[in-house]
């Protein structure tokens, strides 16, 4: 029996995010350069992200380029800035057929401006999809978004738009870049790597984490599909006890 036969229909995440790693360590496994382990990883994106349509999932954010990722070699992060524009003209129609929106979370500002207008004119074309919402990190980092937030707060509070009282958990995610978009029910790491690095700190809150040692190029759509299954398994207590949550 495969994974995807073990799914349980009625208990499909809401939200999956995942943190794409192994690009690099894969394509020096093969012999080859970094860029060529990005280039494989597209074709994973494209795999994944059907396989979550098809499975009905609504919300899958994907981790594609950190804040922090700005300091790797100038050449690595030029390559890359083409890559996403070369990707999203390729699979702007392909998201369209799939009924599949395009969103984007992030310090945008940073990119450049060619990869920036096509990322923009893609979120537009494809604002009225109804079916899977695909959401693209990219110049992103959570300690950046809760810093971003708390400025904004600050700011309408100075303004009079805003009073210590009416600060809460709620005031703050609205503030987010992911305002609006609910709390992964699942964070799916590849790469063997036991961490979160600096990715939707406020929003894994209460998140099942499934960490696999499969880089991100050879984590193929049987690979997701065993990860829904393990997150099936799991009870969510959200600080409940067990009886609680079975009552």
């Amino acid at each position: 029996m495969t994974y995807k036969d073990q799914i349980n229909p009625n208990r499909i995440p809401t939200h999956v995010a995942i943190i794409m790693d192994g690009n690099g360590r894969w394509a020096k496994q093969h012999g080859m350069k970094r860029m060529f382990g990005h280039r494989q990883g597209v074709q994973t994106v494209h795999n994944i992200t059907t396989a979550a349509a098809e499975m009905g999932i609504r919300y899958l954010t994907l981790y594609a380029f950190s804040t922090e990722n700005w300091n790797r070699p100038q050449e690595e992060v030029d390559a890359l800035m083409a890559l996403l524009v070369e990707t999203i003209r390729q699979e702007t129609p392909t998201l369209m057929e799939n009924n599949v929106r395009l969103m984007t979370i992030g310090d945008l500002s940073r990119l450049p401006e060619t990869t920036r207008q096509k990322f923009m004119e893609c979120i537009e074309m494809t604002s009225h999809n109804t079916g899977l919402n695909m959401v693209l990190a990219l110049s992103y980092s959570s300690r950046w978004e809760i810093t971003e937030a708390l400025r904004r707060a600050v700011q309408q509070a100075q303004q009079g738009l805003l009073t210590a009282e009416q600060i809460n958990e709620d005031t703050l995610s609205c503030y987010l870049t992911t305002a609006g978009i609910p709390d992964p029910d699942l964070l799916i790491r590849t790469s063997g790597e036991y961490r979160i690095s600096n990715f939707l700190l406020w929003q894994l809150a209460y998140s099942e984490m499934y960490f696999t040692d499969c880089l991100w190029p050879d984590f193929t759509v049987e690979h997701f599909y065993q990860a829904i299954v393990d997150y099936q398994h799991r009870e969510r207590r959200f600080g409940k006890t067990s009886e609680q949550v079975t009552e």
